[in-house]
């Protein structure tokens, strides 16, 4: 099957096997090989990495990455693809199938695929872990989002998503893409399109366009970050109220535990206008607000002891 991923190929094999591409799991399959050929070359995979794999499908890139990696995890909530991936995929035997949804719930990553990943990091010589899918819509930003707070934190992400997520997180300050996402990434790494993707190389054709999109990752960028937890939370605070003024925003998102006062002091020695946005704020002046929130948190709490 990976060597004939026509639309009419899979429509039949699939029609064969009893089965249709479901919406609700948003399944849209690449049909283009030199694509799929393109999300595996991207990653720059070698023998010695771990591959975690968000939607299996029929198991076209997971050959591929099976190719080219130690090991390859790869997660299908669909039962029925999971069967048939699971017999197209029968002689790779660097190749863990799992079938289950790869979210808990919105904010947390099922424990079974992380521990699926860390086994198998564990009998690689000094391998990476790398992320390489082509992401069902309707998880991508919670998968992206959640691997950035995981231990180990990929060190790639090699993805296909909607094209308008991938503009969220290549957006600079100040655009109407720049958000929370935009940020989180952007502190934790570097992301770029690789490739953007017209809607006629997937099979059903989705209503939007589409984008391979690159994420090198930064151990030491997220090591400077003392509290990954609160950072992210206060980051999605901060953004809630976007279009308001910096001064409100910072208000709300630490009324349970910080002073007006404190804050007008925190905004001060920051030398942040008070009547900016934090949309005009770039990732590394938000980070030094938060820390320094954090700061304001803990100093108030030993003022309170």
């Amino acid at each position: 099957m990976a060597e004939r991923q026509t639309n009419r190929f899979l429509a039949n094999r699939l029609a064969a096997a009893g089965l249709k591409p479901q919406s609700h799991f948003g399944q849209n399959f690449l049909i283009d090989l030199n694509l799929v050929d393109l999300i595996a070359r991207s990653a720059g995979l070698t023998k010695q990495d771990v591959v975690l794999e968000v939607g299996t499908g029929v198991g076209s890139l997971t050959t591929r990455l099976a190719d080219q990696a130690a090991a390859v995890v790869s997660v299908e909530i669909d039962q029925h693809l999971f069967r048939l991936a699971s017999a197209e995929l029968a002689d790779c035997d660097n190749v863990a199938l799992l079938q289950c949804d790869a979210l808990q719930n919105k904010h947390t990553l099922r424990p079974e695929l992380m521990q699926a990943v860390r086994q198998r990091l564990a009998a690689t010589n000094g391998g990476r872990f790398l992320l390489v899918a082509n992401l069902p819509y309707n998880v991508a930003t919670p998968i992206i989002s959640n691997l950035l707070h995981e231990n180990p934190m990929p060190d790639v992400m090699v993805v296909t998503i909607q094209k308008e997520m991938a503009d969220r997180l290549i957006a600079h300050p100040g655009t109407k893409d720049y958000g929370a996402l935009s940020v989180w990434v952007q502190t934790l790494g570097r992301a770029e399109i690789v490739r953007e993707l017209s809607p006629t190389v997937f099979w059903p054709r989705p209503k939007v366009h589409s984008a391979i999109v690159k994420i090198d990752t930064s151990q030491q960028q997220r090591a400077e970050i003392a509290d990954l937890k609160y950072f992210h939370e206060t980051l999605r605070a901060l953004f809630f109220h976007r279009r308001k003024y910096l001064r409100s925003v910072v208000i709300s998102a630490t009324k349970s535990y910080l002073s007006k006062s404190v804050v007008d002091q925190t905004l001060e020695q920051l030398s942040l206008d008070r009547e900016s946005r934090v949309e005009q704020l770039d990732a590394a002046e938000i980070s030094r607000l938060i820390e320094a929130l954090r700061q304001a948190k803990l100093a108030t709490a030993d003022q309170a002891v």
